[in-house]
């Protein structure tokens, strides 16, 4: 269990004309499920396909069709509530939110409201270290998404993609525990953050697999904490909900920009609309899409082509018992057994991927630290300054092991572990056959280093009788010998042989 007594973050407080305000955010974050097939159909799930290419009947309404439920899409929220420490029901149920869209083929989106596959859990969110935002989650309900209209093909017409129409979707609603810009996009981040080494959502916001509804409200100074003790939200003010947001940069500008607006009219003495809002990013602010509609607007009924959902406890127990290991988990051990500090943690573990990476690097090595320093600094290093993704890293984690063994074994220096890097990076290679090749091996013959310092210390009397006079010059003497011998001598063995030399 996570230590949740640590320090939680101040609120973000907004100076007004007449006063402090404080803001409340709460989030419902739409994750689609990573599957192959839809929620209630068997139609592929493939981005980017042709449009209206990934639709069943079912998909597009044709009559007669009756949806059948995708069960790895159930144990993909199951397991994400198992994830996100929630309670799961055993039994849930679907049913018919009620709207009219033209990609919405048939008139309604099959959700869960009343009785959802998952009830409350929580994300800790570390703003830094021994700073701690618990942000604690409502329900996660399980929905098929909608189509998706396309306006810029054509100045006169519009068009429909059905392609998304009932991919299956998680809404992770949370409560409003989230106080400040930065803390609902680092909420995002972990959440996505724990999805994915879940492996049930890939997190793609660019692709719209992960979007964001953003509900901001401000109140005074106070009134927070006395919604806390009566669960009263009319001390929180009015929300404003923010639609479909995929970027972390644009959630903090939207946030920042609605309190601001909503602070301004309640100073002027107006009051704020509960209403839905787009954020315009080239203009930096929010406009009206909609007033905000309430559950009866959408005239919800239980779906009458679904049974109750019923699932027992062994299959929930299964899942739970074949959990992948959790960023948190994860970066406790890397501290705890690898002994790395809490940056170079937390920079391994934000994305799977570097995680896996850095373990194998270790695995090939044995030196944890020096393989994050490697990995940190040398390879993703590498890898920005030539726009590399991750996933076209050149250098295998074996490869990257081998280096640093080549180090560790006394080998090779680190001067030269840079050079057999970079050429391992442009050129690939197996790194100890690289160094035999190239000539790149460190010399260890204490016979062939003294030989190399006595000649640089018999053409460079004025240096010696300086380093003796202030021993912290002896570093000229190493630098020499270094470059005398291509950067191949021992450093260690060099300091030791010129200070012995030069009676240090």
């Amino acid at each position: 269990m996570l230590d949740l007594s640590t320090k939680a973050p101040e609120p973000k407080v907004i100076a007004g004309a007449k006063g402090d305000w404080e803001l409340v955010i709460g989030m419902e974050i739409h994750a689609q499920v990573s599957s192959n097939a839809k929620l209630f159909s068997g139609a592929s799930t493939g981005f980017g396909a042709e449009p209206n290419s990934h639709v069943a009947f079912v998909d597009a309404a044709m009559p007669g069709m009756l949806p059948v439920i995708n069960e790895y899409c159930i144990a993909q929220a199951v397991r994400s509530g198992l994830g996100l420490k929630a309670a799961i029901n055993l039994r849930s149920a679907f049913d018919r939110k009620n709207y009219f869209y033209p990609d919405l083929p048939q008139g309604y989106q099959i959700s869960q409201l009343y009785h959802p596959i998952v009830g409350e859990g929580e994300v800790i969110v570390e703003m830094e270290p021994g700073i701690e935002r618990r942000v604690r989650i409502e329900r996660i309900h399980l929905e098929q998404d909608a189509g998706k209209s396309i306006h810029d093909m054509d100045p006169t017409m519009s068009f429909v993609d059905l392609n998304r129409t009932g991919v299956a979707l998680m809404e992770i609603v949370s409560r409003p525990d989230i106080r400040g810009p930065e803390e609902a996009a680092a909420y995002v981040v972990k959440l996505r953050q724990i999805l994915r080494y879940l492996g049930t959502c890939d997190g793609n916001m660019q692709n719209g697999n992960l979007r964001c509804d953003v509900n901001v409200s401000v109140c005074k100074p106070g009134q927070y904490e006395k919604y806390q003790e009566t669960q009263d939200f009319s001390h929180l003010g009015t929300r404003c909900e923010l639609k479909n947001m995929n970027s972390m940069r644009f959630i903090q500008a939207a946030i920042d920009y609605e309190a601001r607006r909503q602070i301004a009219i309640l100073e002027d003495g107006g009051s704020v609309d509960q209403e839905t809002r787009l954020y315009d990013p080239d203009k930096n602010e929010t406009r009206s899409m909609r007033s905000k509609e309430e559950a009866h607007d959408y005239r919800y009924f239980p779906c009458p082509d679904l049974l109750p959902l019923e699932i027992e406890q062994g299959w929930v127990d299964e899942i739970a018992a074949n959990m992948p290991e959790l960023p948190d988990a994860k970066k406790r051990r890397f501290i705890e057994e690898l002994g790395l500090s809490d940056y170079d943690a937390s920079v391994l573990t934000a994305e799977l991927e570097h995680a896996d990476y850095f373990e194998a690097v270790v695995a090939a090595c044995g030196d944890g630290k020096q393989a994050a320093n490697w990995v940190i600094n040398d390879l993703f290093g590498r890898l920005k300054k030539d726009g590399t993704e991750f996933d076209a890293c050149p250098v295998s984690p074996a490869q990257l092991g081998a280096i640093i063994a080549l180090i560790r074994k006394g080998d090779i220096s680190g001067k030269i572990a840079k050079d057999l890097f970079e050429i391992v990076f442009t050129e690939g290679g197996e790194p100890a056959e690289i160094v035999e090749a190239r000539g790149m091996k460190q010399v260890t013959d204490t016979g062939a280093i003294e030989k190399v310092v006595d000649e640089i210390i018999a053409k460079s009397p004025s240096e010696v009788e300086k380093a003796r006079a202030n021993p912290k010059l002896i570093g000229w003497f190493v630098g020499q010998v270094m470059k005398a011998s291509g950067g191949k001598a021992n450093p260690a063995a060099v300091n030791k042989i010129v200070a012995e030399k030069l009676g240090l």
